[in-house]
């Protein structure tokens, strides 16, 4: 035990003193303790190495509405062009978000749903935003309730006031990926028909059809007071799938609702939409999050703001995560899933390109690892613009393959 603190103390001083001998010993990342320790670690080990070919690319091909940074695989920054300008990101929040609740969750974790019951007759529905949950799940669980002559039926949920993160606009509310963020939503809320309401409904008839003799009390409970659901019994749960598949739900196929409930759970915030503690998260590891706003963990909210600089250098900190392929394996593939599945099919850009894209009116965004000689450089483009120029960035991407290395 004493030896392993010893070694613990030594490479943190060795992070401090020597980091260009610890940066040489990262890029062969054969030494587990000393990738775990640099990825929690509050810095950055790297440096700048300008190529011109690189360079030569950025400035001949962009405008001012372009933001690039680009990092080879032994983390040297080796071209950038606008990389500290704050951009809305869109989608490509998703890659701080999804990695957050990766570092609470084991991969086989779930979110779950209960029913809980106090006393002989009041229960409790309570959930986590499972994005799959639907109807024959509620009966599933609403079919453990006992006759009574009186049950009191709870739904706890959140506040109406918090179902949309700050930003999210009105045109955006009315579609299913700006769905609401509630506790207990009916396949992601994609239906508006289906709302909480609708679900109150459905039990209430439910109950009344299995006991005609009975008064039902059906009624939402404010999920603020969780307090009082401590040390009730659970009588009926179910789980969702894995975390894992459903932070590859969240980034290959860029689903709001997903990327909002996993965080709200691993940051326990259901109960507001502070968004600091993803901010925290970041600054702790010390990234350069001073210019950068989080108000939301999907991108949908129109005031996001961050750097191509914090994107790469994020992703390569990423590297050292014991998680890392599981985080990687999320992501959308050029050629093969996801949002990139129709981009580059049949060609050596094809299964090479693991990264995020991000849509708004006036944003585009991608960001990942590109896989050249089985090494990868990290990219990321954020274009902020009235003229969006989608094949530009794609165009880039597919030059920077054939660029040769510096």
């Amino acid at each position: 035990m004493i030896k392993k603190i010893y070694s613990f103390f030594l490479i943190v001083l060795l992070l401090v003193k020597s980091p260009f001998l610890i940066r040489y010993l990262l890029a062969n990342q054969k030494i587990t303790i000393l990738n775990s320790i640099y990825f929690n670690f509050p810095g950055i080990i790297t440096k700048n190495k300008r190529c011109p070919t690189y360079d030569a690319l950025l400035n001949q091909t962009l405008d001012d509405s372009f933001s690039v940074s680009i990092i080879n695989n032994k983390g040297e920054i080796i071209s950038s062009y606008n990389e500290d300008v704050p951009r809305l990101p869109a989608s490509n929040q998703k890659l701080f978000s999804s990695a957050y609740v990766l570092s609470k969750y084991k991969l086989n974790n779930n979110l779950k749903t209960s029913l809980l019951k106090k006393n002989k007759n009041d229960y409790f529905l309570y959930g986590q935003g499972d994005p799959d949950l639907n109807y024959e799940n509620i009966i599933e669980l609403i079919s453990n309730v006992k006759e009574n002559k009186i049950i009191n039926f709870n739904i706890v949920e959140i506040d109406s006031k918090l179902y949309w993160p700050n930003g999210w606009t009105n045109t955006d509310k009315l579609y299913e990926y700006g769905s609401p963020i509630t506790s207990l939503a009916i396949e992601s809320n994609y239906n508006k028909y289906d709302d909480i309401f609708a679900l109150k409904n459905f039990i209430n008839n439910y109950l009344k059809n299995k006991f005609p003799n009975s008064k039902i009390n059906i009624d939402f409970f404010d999920s603020e007071k969780t307090f009082y659901l401590k040390n009730i019994k659970e009588i009926k749960k179910i789980y969702s799938t894995p975390i894992l598949s459903l932070l590859t739900l969240t980034n290959s196929e860029s689903h709001n609702f997903t990327a909002e409930s996993l965080f709200k759970n691993a940051s326990n915030t259901w109960n507001d939409n502070d968004y600091i503690k993803l901010k925290i998260w970041l600054e702790n590891k010390g990234l350069p999050v001073t210019n950068s706003y989080f108000a939301d963990a999907s991108g949908l909210s129109r005031k996001n703001k961050i750097t191509t600089k914090l994107v790469v250098l994020f992703l390569d900190k990423m590297r050292y995560f014991n998680d890392f392929k599981a985080y990687q394996s999320t992501l959308s593939i050029t050629g093969v899933r996801g949002t990139l599945a129709k981009r580059f099919v049949n060609s050596e850009l094809s299964g090479k390109f693991f990264g995020k894209t991000g849509t708004l009116s006036n944003v585009f965004a991608l960001s990942g690892f590109l896989y050249k000689n089985e090494k990868p450089i990290i990219i990321s483009i954020i274009q902020n613009s009235n003229n969006i120029d989608k094949e530009k960035t794609f165009k880039l991407l597919r030059d920077l393959y054939y660029l040769k290395s510096c």
